[in-house]
């Protein structure tokens, strides 16, 4: 039996877009050179970052809490912030293709408008409450009562 609550990620404009960054990222890294270890070391960290834009959306879709939902919200916009500023790195290291990376840039907006509507289709009926306190819907908050510790239990 399909399980209803789960959305297959491909379906989502959110993921395709991530995808995009993510294949644009890979080609701007293949013009990076292996004999430069700083670039390198940016490389490694836009790939990393490139590839959270849509494995975290892919994780999300496949739950409903709200919690997790905004937990994979957070990484996701960390990474994309953090993606958004690597040409400083590139440009700080000399290399010679960092103009591409405005390319990335560009997708990496059209991404941040996508994920304002994907954030806003979160059900915040859908929760456990987060006794850390960062991801509860709107009106809760980590020390209210739970209650399913009502519930009797056997």
């Amino acid at each position: 039996m399909k399980d209803e609550a789960h959305i297959d990620p491909a379906s989502l404009p959110l993921y395709r877009k991530g995808k995009e960054i993510f294949e644009l990222v890979m080609k701007i890294a293949d013009l990076i050179p292996d004999d430069d270890p700083m670039l390198q070391n940016t490389k490694q960290f836009m790939i990393e970052d490139a590839m959270m834009l849509s494995v975290k959306v892919a994780g999300a879709s496949g739950v409903g809490l709200y919690d997790l939902k905004m937990e994979a919200a957070a990484i996701i916009r960390k990474s994309a912030r953090d993606l958004m500023v690597q040409n400083h790195a590139l440009e700080m290291f000399d290399f010679k293709e960092a103009h591409y990376f405005n390319l990335v840039r560009d997708l990496i907006e059209e991404y941040r408008l996508l994920f304002i509507d994907w954030v806003a289709a979160f059900d915040p009926w859908d929760y456990i409450i987060d006794r850390w306190g960062l991801f509860n819907p709107p009106g809760v908050g980590p020390h209210d009562h739970d209650p399913d510790d009502d519930i009797p239990r056997e």
